[in-house]
């Protein structure tokens, strides 16, 4: 890595493709996919990542604002974009001039959207939610047939999907088969109906890997388009470290090595004291890097192809590490904080473990000032 950066993430554009492409054979060539770019695309870069994938396939765009709508249409216009969370009252307008596709859950949401679109005469392309157990938007099951057929009766809007979301799918078979049933039987009485949305879909990443689906005509994946499998109780299909790649690595630079004697306490606290003599480096990456606090005296890096451990709290800019095993460390030296060094990988799942939390809050946490750059050819 040459340049300026003391911190950054490699995007991979050939693992996403690979990713894609797996996507869409593991899912079937007549699903449609949405893929979800919300936070700045994983971590991974929203213009860079929309733009990679109005070339190499995606359906929609799943949004959870109105700002990441906007940065889709500033790379490529006229691509459908469904926003996942509920729009506020003063951000229908908007919703609508952007031709942005709203999330509703119930009559008085579809019933704005309608006046909206109306005033700015337009027609709006709506998805209805179904809370089948996620318990944060949709309408109840039993009351989702019935608004679906006052959507369908208002002016200006057109009901273009269905969908509902899986709480567990990655950890809980017995409560996602009856989250699956209820979505199945709703879309099955609105079919009777005589309602048809065009797209379908239930299956996020999880649920593509763990839960099949005999109605669904859509999948919403996150974060297996990354590389990065939802790790949970449930046994994992098959060898998918030999299909998937993850897309990003997250590095850093060696920027200090010393000698430290026994009984030196380390960082804020001097919750590390060491008990022997020992090699220890400072890097250029702390939480201000997105980098959790809470990986103090529990995490590791690889520096040189080994693992080395995370001694003493993680500052804001920086950490020490142990590089006691490590030969011929010096100031310049790449540091792994995500991702693979020689033999070694450090995976999401495993940095998420260490830091006691869950691969998307990893991702999702890299900040603004970690310089991205991108490998494996342009996205478009």
């Amino acid at each position: 890595m040459s340049g300026t950066h003391r911190c950054w993430a490699e995007i991979d554009f050939s693992a996403l493709r690979e990713n894609l492409a797996w996507l869409r054979h593991a899912a079937g060539r007549q699903q449609r996919i949405i893929t979800v770019v919300k936070a700045d695309a994983y971590g991974h870069g929203l213009k860079q990542i929309a733009a990679l994938l109005m070339q190499s396939g995606t359906d929609v765009f799943g949004v959870a604002n109105l700002n990441e709508a906007r940065a889709i249409r500033s790379v490529g216009k006229g691509w459908p974009i469904l926003m996942l969370g509920a729009c506020l009252p003063d951000e229908v307008d908007t919703a609508v001039k952007d031709q942005v596709m709203p999330t509703i859950s119930t009559l008085e949401e579809a019933e704005r959207f309608s006046l909206s679109a109306g005033k700015l005469r337009r027609v709006v392309d709506v998805h209805l939610k179904v809370d089948t157990g996620m318990g944060r938007l949709g309408a109840k099951p039993e009351e989702a047939v019935r608004l679906a057929q006052a959507i369908v009766q208002l002016p200006n809007l057109n009901l273009r999907g269905i969908y509902s979301h899986y709480a567990s799918a990655e950890d809980d078979a017995r409560y996602s088969k009856r989250q699956r049933e209820l979505f199945l039987r709703v879309v099955k009485e609105l079919q009777a109906a005589g309602i048809m949305p065009d797209f379908i879909h239930l299956r996020n990443s999880a649920g593509v890997l763990f839960e099949a689906d005999e109605v669904s005509n859509t999948i919403r994946p996150g974060l297996l388009v990354y590389g990065v499998v939802p790790v949970g109780k449930r046994r994992m299909p098959g060898d998918l470290q030999s299909k998937l790649r993850p897309a990003l690595t997250w590095k850093c630079r060696v920027s200090f090595v010393k000698t430290v004697e026994a009984g030196q306490k380390l960082s804020y606290g001097g919750t590390f004291t060491t008990t022997k003599r020992m090699k220890v480096a400072t890097i250029t990456a702390g939480y201000g890097d997105g980098y959790l606090r809470s990986g103090s005296n529990r995490s590791k890096v690889l520096i040189g192809g080994k693992l080395c451990p995370v001694m003493g709290r993680v500052t804001m800019d920086q950490m020490l590490v142990d590089v006691s095993r490590v030969k011929n460390v010096t100031a310049g030296d790449e540091v792994v904080l995500l991702g693979r060094q020689g033999k070694k990988e450090i995976a999401a799942g495993q940095l998420a473990e260490w830091l006691g939390t869950i691969p998307w809050e990893v991702l999702t946490s890299i900040t603004y000032r970690v310089g991205r750059v991108y490998r494996g050819g342009h996205a478009a």
